[in-house]
């Protein structure tokens, strides 16, 4: 099997003032850990393409996205999009804007060819921005312009979300509260950024908040006690994942202990439910993850499963 594999090299210009954890090293310690895997064969290597607006506006209010425009610094400056830290440079709205595009790109992809897979190897990341709003080094939720793409252009009417990162997709839960046609799966470390999701009741929302020092064991009880059986229910057209991976247990930024072999768990788990109920499709956009060694060999372990490799299989990186 081939993996799509979609980048853009601008991705690399969105940057912060100083040292911060959302950093371009992010994409080439990802890269780096490719080389240095078998891997390459596999992953066909496609150029993303900026999002329409039209895309957007599915998942975002039409005031956000000005606001989002008009934060733009000039050449050489820098802005800061929330209060916290979501820095924006000159190059920061292009980069969104492919980030994004990576996703409706990958959409088509797998909906055209049964049994394709595809990775976004794109920042910033989306799964904090909700309709009106960024935060959390996000401008644009990529994975909820990926589903509401899959459901206006494809008509498919069943979309999963899984998002293993190990804060919660709060930005993704605000854009699909009601819309029962994704149904979104979020596990994080709780009491932690952003501080929600605990309290979430819903039949399309799946939240699992998980204590400090989760590991993999424990996640795992986790997703088959309350994730699968609503994902077979629920007989899902289309998967994507919000693949972060700040819960290794290196990441700085985050308190779980889970290590490689837990993210291919993760990611067979719903290669697997792609290949009963979806055709096999899957798609997966990278969002955390910023300890930069444990993110290229996590990242490489998933991309591992996407293309086919046995899982546990020594790819190296």
């Amino acid at each position: 099997m081939t993996l799509d594999y979609i980048s853009h090299e601008t991705c690399l210009l969105h940057r912060a003032p100083s040292a911060h954890p959302e950093c371009p090293e992010r994409l080439q310690a990802i890269e780096q850990a490719l080389a240095n895997s078998p891997l390459e064969s596999r992953v066909k290597r496609i150029q993303a393409q900026p999002v329409e607006r039209e895309a957007l506006l599915r998942v975002h209010d039409a005031a956000y996205l000005d606001q989002v425009a008009a934060a733009i610094p000039a050449p050489g400056g820098w802005s800061i999009l929330d209060t916290g830290d979501t820095y924006l440079c000159e190059h920061s709205l292009e980069a969104a804007r492919l980030a994004a595009g990576s996703m409706v790109m990958a959409v088509d992809r797998v909906m055209k060819a049964p049994g394709r897979r595809a990775f976004c190897a794109v920042r910033p990341p989306g799964h904090h921005a909700g309709r009106a709003f960024g935060m959390g080094f996000c401008l644009f939720n990529n994975v909820a312009v990926g589903a509401a793409h899959a459901l206006a252009a494809h008509g498919l009417s069943r979309v999963a979300i899984v998002d293993f990162d190990v804060h919660h997709g709060n930005g993704t839960e605000d854009i699909f509260r009601d819309e029962p046609r994704v149904l979104f799966c979020s596990s994080f470390q709780h009491p932690h950024y952003p501080g929600s999701g605990a309290d979430t009741r819903s039949d399309h929302i799946l939240n699992l908040p998980l204590h400090a020092g989760t590991d993999g064991q424990a996640l795992r009880a986790a997703v088959e006690a309350h994730w699968l059986p609503a994902l077979e229910a629920f007989r899902p057209q289309l998967l994507l994942i919000s693949a972060g991976f700040d819960g290794h247990a290196d990441d700085p930024l985050a308190n779980f202990r889970l290590r490689e072999v837990d993210y291919v768990w993760l990611t067979q788990m719903v290669v697997d439910l792609a290949d009963q109920y979806a055709e096999g499709r899957v798609v997966s956009t990278l969002e955390g993850g910023y300890d930069l060694p444990a993110l290229g060999r996590s990242a490489v372990a998933h991309l591992a499963v996407l293309a086919g490799y046995e899982p546990g299989a020594d790819v190296g990186g």
